[in-house]
């Protein structure tokens, strides 16, 4: 598996400030959000028939106890 330079980077930089354990753990934690992101958003496709309405799923966010919704890849916070 490769990354951009850039996610490396920034992967590394989590570690090393303590936010994970290690970078295979980094990945890990970002593979099974996105895991649950696409659950979710399976989930509401099911509940509405296809895609949930433009804006509806970030609407949910407060609800369901979400933080903002991800960075897009590549793009560092």
């Amino acid at each position: 598996m490769t990354l951009p330079a850039e996610l490396v980077v920034v992967a590394r930089d989590a570690v090393r400030a303590g936010h994970a354990a290690s970078l295979s753990a980094y990945v890990a934690e970002a593979v099974a959000a996105r895991q649950t992101r696409d659950r979710s958003l399976a989930t509401l496709a099911d509940l509405y028939g296809g895609p949930p309405p433009p804006g509806e799923p970030d609407a949910a966010r407060p609800w369901l106890r979400l933080g903002p919704p991800p960075a897009p890849v590549g793009c560092p916070r």
